[in-house]
């Protein structure tokens, strides 16, 4: 068995590659060969600011032969920063995290390795990212808009870059230091013209994709500054009422399986939330708007499934005009067994990683 830290996945993956894996994996569930569960949060209240949250998601393919799940452990707090409200997040203390995968084999049930997934987790949202863009952008994309100059920021733009050949970004974040850093570094690595903009009005002036990956609790995607053409996507914040009323199509990248027990049940939420103490008042700080799930009803954007643009059945983009989004689903736990058994197999072969002996996580007692 392998301990994988983030200095090893770093070294072994690749935004194409991350892409590819999403992307088979995503054909897996459509047919049948890969089963996944809509990501699980359990909450317990700490002190009138902050919360414990235990957040898990999994799943696992036949045609792979992996299996994992992650698991995070963070104490969460709501803070005031820039006229913004934000959600900070650690682990014993500021600046430190505990996320985990854990990948077995389908095959053996052989238990094979153990990542970190901090380098893991910000590609695979990128690469997401990105495969919404794939097939609901124009073709003619060039300037991204981005709101936001952290991790998430960065990985987003190299994911975007394998499928749009981008030629400006103009960036804000509500911290002047940090945004002209990000445009700095991100303009000698990917050789881009990075622009770091005085208010975030100025990231939709000419922006054919708008790409919102902030820790604000809030409305960041404002609908009246989208101009026609635009496609958005958002991994951190979220567009407001006005956004969500001017999409004109909806690119949903899949929808967890219902249970064969219960072929009804099928929740399109992004995540399932549990809570102890739930009337406890902190509750109330941080479960406003945290709930995504698709539009509904007449009115809505066309909602478009990948699975059906995948097979040909359906198009995102009907017209250069069209406002379109994209965003994930609920199918968090069918991307790590993809991205983590690559990385697993990457690291076999390249003689990276920890051993830990299998041994001790086999025992000689049947459950």
């Amino acid at each position: 068995m392998l301990l994988i830290d983030n200095e090893a996945t770093a070294s072994v993956l690749r935004m194409p590659a991350v892409v590819d894996a999403l992307e088979r994996a995503y054909r897996d569930l459509a047919a049948g060969e890969a089963v996944c569960r809509p990501r699980i949060d359990m909450s317990f209240p700490i002190d009138d600011r902050s919360t414990y949250r235990w957040g898990t998601m999994e799943g696992g393919s036949a045609a792979s032969g992996y299996y994992a799940i992650r698991m995070k452990s963070d104490v969460l707090t709501y803070t005031e920063y820039g006229g913004t409200r934000t959600q900070e997040k650690h682990c014993v203390q500021p600046g430190t995290y505990c996320g985990l995968v854990l990948l077995l084999s389908t095959r053996t049930g052989e238990p094979l390795a153990i990542l970190n997934d901090g380098v893991l987790q910000h590609m695979r949202v990128g690469a997401d990212s990105a495969i919404g863009t794939k097939y609901a952008a124009r073709e003619d994309a060039r300037v991204l808009g981005m709101l936001g100059s952290g991790g998430m920021a960065r990985s987003h733009l190299e994911a975007l870059l394998t499928v749009r050949p981008l030629e400006r970004v103009q960036v804000y974040s509500p911290t002047e230091a940090n945004r002209e850093q990000y445009a700095r570094e991100m303009a000698e690595q990917h050789g881009l013209e990075v622009v770091a903009v005085d208010g975030p009005r100025d990231v939709f002036r000419g922006a054919d994709i708008v790409a919102g990956c902030t820790d604000a609790a809030a409305d960041v995607v404002i609908g009246d500054w989208l101009e026609p053409g635009t496609h958005v996507t958002c991994i951190g914040g979220r567009p407001d009422a006005r956004a969500r009323q001017r999409f004109d199509a909806w690119l949903r990248l899949g929808t967890a399986p219902a249970p064969l027990n219960d072929p009804t049940w099928r929740p399109t939420d992004e995540y399932l939330s549990y809570a102890a103490r739930p009337d406890d008042p902190v509750r109330d700080e941080h479960t406003r708007g945290t709930v995504r799930r698709p539009p509904e009803g007449p009115d809505g954007p066309r909602l478009v499934a990948l699975e059906d643009v995948l097979d040909g059945s359906a198009t995102v983009r009907t017209s250069d005009a069209e406002i379109t989004f994209s965003e994930r689903g609920n199918i968090q736990g069918a991307q790590f067994f993809a991205v983590a058994g690559h990385v697993y197999e990457q690291c076999r072969e390249r003689g990276l990683g920890r051993e830990l002996p299998t041994a001790w996580f086999l025992q000689d007692i049947r459950d």
